[in-house]
């Protein structure tokens, strides 16, 4: 069923010869740092990619030349025609080639990271999802001739035991020497390498696309392979104070780059957009502990089946200084709403909703924004 060790060792076809030769046009090595996304498929990845650009260059020091390039691999060019950034064009049969023999698209990740590691003497690959918090230089300057950079480092492969990642693989990597229980698993957000390194790549690459059969379910196997991949080789080295990456409570943080797009989309790299990036901040924004309590007290007089569900609509309704942080407010209703109807384990109809936004109790918390929340609550239900 799995390759033996000595098969896993010898570097994998990463890229068909044919998109390897397109893509690689630079006759010479750089020594330039690169920063690199890969971008395809909904517009909610090029908004997020576009800002977390404007956020690296926020993060460059003003008045001398940036020190790094930055590089785009993307369906779409559209979105990037404001930016600084070099555009590598992919298209459907490239991501297919390049997720394999079982089409998972995650593999595209290393995959790009060795195209670039082709033609640069450092490289960097970070998700969309992310954003700046000091210069990308300080990433750079983490990424080693004997290191990889991870956005994270996560719990050790033994707290996985639950997971098929270690019922199905553990044995056999401990039987080829390469990984066990201590191993510490990586966070994929940011992977940064020197180009004398790109053959973990390779490594990773090929244990996917042997583990991929096995490991149903296992849409962290990229990253997994890649911890694999270096382990005991290489230091890993982490930047979670140098990006913020919103895996989690993505859609709050999508709410505040559409603000920001939507204020300074025509000019991202304007002098007050890249001031603005600043103003998106990592935190979530939420009302404050005193603000909470008042809200769990008004409450007590709202009927039990939706107390829960005003509560947490309140938390769209703070009037927050951070006008990025306003723009959350639509998430916060849509996920009270979410939550309802699961605790209710039934859709909640309009009219239904409208009863409780009718409570008397409820008119005096919410006031004018009642209708707003209840016209998109509505709109937003019927959109799907």
């Amino acid at each position: 069923m799995f390759a033996r060790q000595a098969d896993v060792k010898q570097p994998a076809q990463a890229l068909p010869r044919r998109i390897s030769k397109q893509l690689t046009s630079i006759s010479t090595i750089t020594s330039r740092p690169q920063l690199v996304y890969l971008v395809f498929g909904a517009d909610t990845y090029h908004q997020e990619a576009v800002f977390s650009i404007a956020s690296a260059l926020a993060q460059t020091e003003a008045g001398t030349e940036r020190p790094f390039d930055i590089q785009v691999f993307s369906d779409n060019p559209e979105p990037y025609r404001h930016l600084p950034v070099r555009i590598r064009p992919i298209d459907a049969q490239m991501r297919h080639e390049w997720s394999g023999p079982h089409n998972y698209h995650f593999r595209c990740k290393p995959v790009v990271a060795r195209i670039v590691l082709e033609e640069a003497e450092k490289a960097i690959l970070i998700d969309t999802d992310t954003f700046f918090r000091a210069s990308p230089m300080a990433l750079f300057e983490r990424v080693r001739p004997d290191s990889l950079l991870c956005n994270a480092l996560k719990l050790r492969y033994v707290d996985y035991k639950d997971t098929v990642l270690y019922t199905a693989l553990a044995k056999v990597l401990a039987e080829r020497g390469m990984a066990d229980d201590a191993m510490n698993l990586v966070n994929s957000g940011v992977i940064g390498l020197t180009r004398n390194n790109a053959s973990i790549l390779d490594t990773a690459i090929a244990l996917m696309d042997e583990f991929f059969p096995v490991t149903p379910g296992a849409i962290t196997l990229e990253e997994f392979c890649l911890g694999v991949a270096a382990y005991r080789s290489l230091e890993l080295e982490q930047c979670p104070d140098l990006i913020h990456h919103y895996w989690s409570r993505k859609q709050l943080f999508r709410a505040k780059v559409r603000a920001w797009l939507h204020k300074h989309g025509q000019d991202p790299v304007s002098a007050a957009a890249l001031a603005d990036t600043r103003n998106v901040s990592p935190n979530l924004p939420r009302p404050a502990i005193w603000q909470r309590l008042v809200y769990k007290s008004a409450t007590l007089t709202v009927p039990q089946p939706q107390r829960q569900f005003v509560r947490e609509v309140l938390y769209g309704c703070c009037d927050h200084p951070n006008e990025f942080d306003r723009a959350c407010a639509a998430v916060w209703w849509e996920k009270a709403f979410d939550n309802a109807q699961q605790r209710m384990k039934q859709p909640i109809a309009p009219d239904q909703l409208h009863e409780w936004l009718e409570h008397w109790a409820v008119r005096r918390l919410l006031g004018r924004q009642r209708e707003a929340i209840y016209q998109h609550l509505v709109k937003q239900q019927t959109s799907h």
